[in-house]
């Protein structure tokens, strides 16, 4: 007996090739390996933008970020976050601009972030407050507000905890 890569007892059985020539047991083994990496979410998103300084302000009034790593890198990049959640804003250059996005283009389309139902009605009142136009869309199984920040980068506010139908 001996074990297999999950440390269960098996008999070994001499493996056969499959029909492109690599052999189960390989295939199985190699297949197993992603299992061992498991990942814990996204870190942080990377955004260059025209004005660091206005940018963090934008990002820390509106949404409720905070500064993380001060005076780590010689202050590029500025990091700022809330929770797990962090950006990490890069100087671009002052007169670049953001084109708005499309499916067929290669690029981030979006930077979503998760509320509950309570928040997410908040971040609309908060937008509409601060007069910032947000677009409403209804996913069938989210629903999500759209709207952009200084730099033209368009964020999204999504929730799965849907009204409930009566």
């Amino acid at each position: 007996m001996t074990p297999n890569v999950f440390g269960v007892e098996r008999r070994a059985r001499r493996s056969r090739p499959t029909k492109h020539g690599v052999s189960y047991f390989i295939k199985y083994a190699l297949n197993s390996v992603s299992i061992l990496m498991q990942l814990e979410g996204i870190d942080h998103v990377a955004l260059g933008v025209r004005d660091v300084e206005r940018s963090a302000k934008w990002y820390i009034e509106v949404l409720g970020f905070e500064r993380f790593h001060e005076g780590a890198w010689n202050g590029v990049p500025t990091f700022i976050g809330r929770g797990n959640t962090g950006i990490a804003l890069f100087p671009g250059s002052p007169d670049a601009t953001s084109t708005p996005s499309t499916r067929g283009e290669i690029r981030m389309l979006h930077l979503a972030f998760r509320a509950d139902r309570e928040n997410f009605l908040a971040a609309q009142r908060e937008l509409e407050k601060r007069g910032i136009k947000f677009e409403f869309s209804d996913h069938e199984i989210s629903h999500s507000i759209y709207f952009r920040d200084p730099d033209g980068h368009q964020l999204e506010i999504t929730t799965y905890e849907l009204e409930q139908q009566t």
